[in-house]
């Protein structure tokens, strides 16, 4: 069992996060003794699905849905899926935007050095755009895709 300010720094979320989570009713079995809740191992699996799910670009209210369906037991296991087959491809897709941002930042970055080595960018324009090194021409295709 942990408390609130234990879950609080294995997380690094703050505690006001984990009282709101509470109040949405995301740990219907949290023990509380007096004014101190306990979370259980299943708590903190409830947090790192939680925080997967808000990462992955879910709002609150479709997290809360998604629970609402963990409480109907077996029967919604195929929605459970698909909320989080959707999940998986929206991250993929933040994946593939995310590789061709940082395709464009190391090509700027090797463009910059080279610039600077070479006082101006003269012979950075004549590579441009398919007569650059091997590894740098696919960076800007990438990027420029």
């Amino acid at each position: 069992m942990y408390t609130i300010g234990q879950v609080s720094e294995m997380f690094n979320l703050p505690i006001s996060t984990l009282r709101y989570y509470d109040k949405e009713g995301f740990f219907p079995n949290l023990e509380r003794k007096g004014n101190i809740r306990y979370f259980s191992d299943s708590d903190i699996e409830a947090i790192h699905v939680i925080e997967c799910l808000k990462k992955s670009g879910l709002e609150i209210k479709d997290i809360k849905q998604f629970f609402k369906l963990v409480v109907e037991g077996p029967s919604s296991y195929p929605d459970r899926k698909k909320l989080f087959e959707t999940r998986k491809e929206a991250v993929l897709s933040e994946i593939k935007h995310l590789e061709k941002t940082l395709a464009m930042l190391e090509f700027k970055c090797w463009y910059y050095d080279k610039a600077i080595a070479d006082g101006n960018e003269d012979s950075i324009y004549a590579m441009l755009p398919d007569k650059l090194p091997k590894d740098i021409q696919k960076l800007y295709n990438k990027a420029h895709k």
